[in-house]
């Protein structure tokens, strides 16, 4: 049996990647529908074989008869047109913060939280986190279960894929123009020159003077482990680096866990491959997630601040496990409860 299924901002970067994933995981599509604006009508993209023409969002009578659709398009599109989907009978899965933290849409990773998935039907909205917070929770959740967390305190080292190809082609151009002694051009999608350096700047800054993007850290992992208790401190910073994510996490415990426990359960965990042998200078990469589904763990060792505690260094691709791979799991999930 296959699907019909929609996908909303199919010519950006993440929506490309959702029909790449879909080919790589065979996910059962019957009829595929390519949505975006106005200026991308009747661009052809290529899903098995088979070119499919893009049709203009905002030209659609209504939505009847799909399935699934995913949605990567932005926050104001996803508030305009995720409920109108949904009041079509269309289960949506959306990849923009508009939906995360309401209280009737289930905010899901499929290795922490599965079950939530079958929450949607308030609203018809399942939710997928912030990039950053996908790989965090990823690699807690076995934590947690074995000794119980406290707090987190986090840095994140995040490439410029996550805020857009904008963004890629500007830490291309300011790279290109210092190799070749010319005037650095100004920034215009991060905060701050990126070529060369390092910016602890991504997304507003809030009154308590951490970022939008930070706060998502900590208010998305309590909502996703179920636990109130939880606190997060996270310093999130831009990269110049391409795609993938890195964080340093440092975990304050309930109960000791001694370091070569961490590596067994999270060795055992879904979605989590351990590289974790320092004398060896073996650690998970940036360049090595890259183009990957699985979250990367190492340099797993015992918080010399926090006690009991841990601290790793976790990496993955953004665009994949922290956006397009992340829905369609979700969407997988849907398929595998008969939910759709």
């Amino acid at each position: 049996m296959g699907y019909r299924v929609a996908i909303v901002g199919a010519t950006g970067e993440v929506g490309r990647t959702f029909l790449k994933v879909f080919e790589e995981r065979d996910f059962p599509i019957d009829d595929l529908i390519l949505f975006a604006s106005e200026r991308s009508e009747g661009t052809k993209l290529t899903f098995k074989g088979q070119e499919h023409e893009v049709r203009a969002l905002n030209k659609q009578p209504n939505f009847k008869g799909i399935d699934i659709a995913l949605f990567s398009a932005g926050g104001s599109i996803s508030k305009e047109f995720a409920p109108k989907f949904a009041q079509d009978g269309v289960v949506v899965v959306d990849n923009s913060s508009a939906w995360r933290m309401d209280p009737e849409v289930p905010l899901v990773v499929p290795e922490v939280n599965p079950e939530d998935v079958k929450m949607f039907k308030n609203k018809g909205i399942i939710a997928n986190p912030n990039c950053s917070t996908i790989q965090m929770v990823v690699a807690l959740k076995p934590i947690y279960d074995t000794a119980g967390i406290n707090r987190v305190v986090v840095a994140t080292y995040q490439s410029v894929s996550g805020a857009g190809a904008k963004a890629i082609r500007e830490l291309e151009d300011q790279t290109r123009a210092w190799c070749e002694g010319r005037e650095i051009p100004q920034p215009k999608h991060i905060a701050k020159r990126i070529a060369f350096n390092a910016v602890p700047h991504i997304d507003v800054f809030m009154e308590n003077d951490y970022t939008r993007e930070e706060l998502k850290m900590l208010n998305e992992t309590r909502k996703i482990m179920h636990d109130e208790n939880i606190k997060v401190s996270a310093t999130a910073v831009r990269v110049p680096v391409f795609y993938s994510h890195a964080e340093a996490v440092h975990i304050e415990t309930q109960k000791p866990i001694p370091p070569q426990k961490a590596r067994e359960v999270l060795s055992e965990a879904p979605g989590v491959v351990v590289v974790d042998d320092p004398k060896n200078a073996e650690y998970p990469l940036p360049i090595d997630a890259q183009g990957r589904d699985e979250v990367f763990v190492g340099r797993i060792r015992e918080d010399i601040a926090f006690s009991p505690g841990l601290a790793m260094w976790v990496v993955a691709d953004n665009i994949r496990k922290g956006a397009a791979t992340n829905t369609v799991q979700i969407a997988e999930l849907l398929v595998k409860e008969g939910l759709v």
